[in-house]
C-alpha cells in the first residue's frame, strides 16, 4: 500500500571510496574550507525533501557547518526565494561519523517532477577521505569559503569531478508513489552520454514516466566498472544490495542490469602489457562462470521478493569490437541472456540485447547506438533502451 505520508527516493547515487573509482579525485585539491555546490535532477516531485549525506567510506568524521538547497538555475545558480536552510536534529551543523550516512531534517519545498535541485555544503575543516560517486555526469563545483547562500556561482568556483558526500534525495510525494531502483554498471551509470543532459537510460525512463503522469520514481544505482560478485570499482552489487536497494524508502521495483562485467573480465586474457592489462589489475578475485552470475541473480531476486518487491532484469547488451571483447565472453553472454529470457526467475525481462544488437553483426552494438567504444551507449542508444521499456510494468 502506498500513500503520501511516506518518504520515497527521487534521486540516488551509489557511494564509493575515492580510491575505488575512476581516480577523478587523485590530483584534486583537498576539500577543506570550501563549499561544495552540486546539482541533481530529481525523477518524481513532492512537497517536502530531505538529503542523505554520506561518509560511508570515510575513515574519520567530517563536519558540515552550513547547508542549503534550492531550485537550480543554469550555470550553478539558485532561484531566489527557493533557498532552504538544511538542519540536522534541529542544529545548523552536523558531524558525519566515519562509515555512516546522515539524513537532514525535512524542509518544505514544492518540487515538480524532473526538477533540478542545487545542494550546497560548507566544509570548514576538510574531508580526509571523500566518499563519492565517480564520475559525476552533472557538473558540480567547489567554492572557497562559506558560499552556501550565494545565488549565483562565484568566479572563483572550480569544477568538482565527482559526486561528493551526497547519496540520495527523498521526498514526501503529492500522490501515492513507489521508487524503481536500477542496479547496474557503467551502462546504467550513463557512461558515454553527454554530460549535464540527464541522458542515462534510467533518467530517460524517469522522463517517460513523468510525461505519462505516473507515480514511479527512479533511483539510479549504477557504478561504472561495477561487478556483481567481486569488488573492484565500487563494492560488488551483491554486497551493496541491502544498502543501495532494499533500504530505499518507498521501494516498489528493482531492475537488475549487472553481471556483464563479471563475465567480460573473467573471460579477458590477463597475459600481456598495456592499457588493458593495467585496467584488469583493478579487478581482483578469481574468474567467475555464467552459473556463478546466475546464482547471484537468484540471490538478489529472493531477497527482493522477501520484501514484496517486483524484480525485473535486463539482458546483457553486446560488446563486440570493445577492447575487452573475447569470443569466450560472447559465448558466456549468450548463455546468460538465454537464462535471463527463459529461466523464469524474474517478474519481467527488459531485452536490451535485442534493442542494441546490430542485425547484421549481433555480437556488436549498432553503430548509431554506441559512444564510439563499442561498449557504452550514445545518447541515442540510451534513449532507445528507455523507449523500449513497457511502462505498464510500473503501474
Amino acid at each position: 500500500m502506498t500513500d503520501t505520508t511516506n518518504w520515497v527516493r527521487t534521486w540516488g547515487a551509489s557511494p564509493q571510496a575515492a580510491h575505488d573509482g575512476l581516480g577523478s579525485l587523485d590530483h584534486y585539491p583537498p576539500l577543506a574550507d570550501v563549499t561544495l555546490r552540486q546539482v541533481v535532477r530529481l525523477s518524481g516531485g513532492g512537497r517536502r525533501l530531505r538529503v542523505r549525506l554520506t561518509n560511508e567510506f570515510g575513515t574519520v568524521p567530517f563536519t558540515i557547518s552550513a547547508a542549503r538547497v534550492g531550485i537550480a538555475t543554469p550555470g550553478g545558480g539558485v532561484q531566489p526565494g527557493s533557498e532552504r536552510v538544511l538542519s540536522f536534529a534541529g542544529a545548523p551543523t552536523v558531524t558525519v561519523p566515519a562509515g555512516a550516512p546522515v539524513l537532514s531534517d525535512p524542509v518544505d519545498l514544492p518540487l515538480p517532477a524532473l526538477a533540478k535541485l542545487s545542494i550546497s555544503l560548507y566544509l570548514p575543516g576538510g574531508v580526509e577521505t571523500c566518499t563519492c560517486h565517480d564520475p559525476a555526469l552533472d557538473t558540480g563545483w567547489t567554492i572557497p569559503g562559506d558560499a552556501v547562500a550565494a545565488t549565483t556561482l562565484p568566479d572563483n568556483a572550480e569544477v568538482l569531478p565527482v559526486r561528493a558526500l551526497i547519496s540520495a534525495v527523498e521526498l514526501l510525494p503529492d500522490t501515492p508513489a513507489k521508487t524503481i531502483v536500477v542496479l547496474g554498471d557503467s551502462r546504467t551509470d550513463g557512461a558515454g552520454s553527454s554530460p549535464d543532459t540527464n541522458q542515462s537510460w534510467p533518467e530517460l525512463l524517469a522522463a517517460r514516466l513523468a510525461e505519462r503522469g505516473t507515480t514511479g520514481y527512479v533511483s539510479n544505482q549504477g557504478i561504472s566498472g561495477n561487478r556483481m560478485l567481486n569488488d573492484g570499482i565500487g563494492t560488488g552489487a551483491l554486497a551493496r544490495f541491502d544498502r543501495d536497494v532494499l533500504a530505499t524508502p518507498g521501494l516498489g521495483y528493482v531492475v537488475l542490469s549487472v553481471g556483464g562485467n563479471d563475465i567480460a573480465i573473467s573471460c579477458a586474457s590477463r597475459n600481456g602489457e598495456g592499457p588493458m592489462a593495467d585496467f584488469l589489475k583493478m579487478f581482483p578475485g578469481d574468474p567467475v562462470t555464467v552459473d556463478d552470475v546466475i546464482a547471484g541473480h537468484r540471490q538478489m531476486v529472493a531477497r527482493a521478493h522477501d520484501r514484496g518487491v517486483r524484480v525485473y532484469a535486463t539482458t546483457m547488451a553486446p560488446f563486440g569490437g570493445a577492447d575487452i571483447y573475447t569470443p569466450e565472453g560472447e559465448t558466456a553472454r549468450q548463455a546468460l541472456n538465454d537464462w535471463i529470457r527463459t529461466g523464469g526467475a524474474f517478474d519481467a525481462v527488459l531485452d536490451f540485447d535485442a534493442v542494441w544488437a546490430d542485425p547484421d553483426h549481433p555480437a556488436r552494438i549498432r553503430d548509431d547506438f554506441h559512444a564510439g567504444d563499442h561498449l557504452h551507449g550514445s545518447d541515442a542508444g540510451y534513449q532507445a533502451l528507455a523507449d523500449s521499456v513497457d511502462l505498464s510494468l510500473f503501474a
